[in-house]
């Protein structure tokens, strides 16, 4: 499954919400997101661009599922909802 084409830094900060990230701080255009769901904080910092970049939301997607232990495809089928 492709990655949404059209998915802003705010939008895919909500849907993190979901697996427990929340917003700890933001600087400029950007928001750092903190996870703690798997016993250590696990942080990750997202643009708040609309929409975000290809390769962009490809690295951010690779290193939630790898954290989260779950399919990269499982994760995009999920932020394409």
């Amino acid at each position: 499954m492709k990655l949404p084409r059209d998915l802003g830094g705010e939008e895919l900060a909500a849907l993190l919400g979901r697996y427990g990230y929340k917003i700890t701080r933001q600087t400029g255009s950007h928001m750092r997101l903190t996870s703690t769901s798997k016993g250590f904080e696990h942080h990750i910092t997202i643009p708040r661009h609309k929409p975000l970049r290809v390769g962009t939301l490809s690295s951010i997607v690779n290193e939630i599922a790898a954290y989260l232990e779950i399919e990269r495809q499982e994760l995009v089928k999920e932020l394409s909802r």
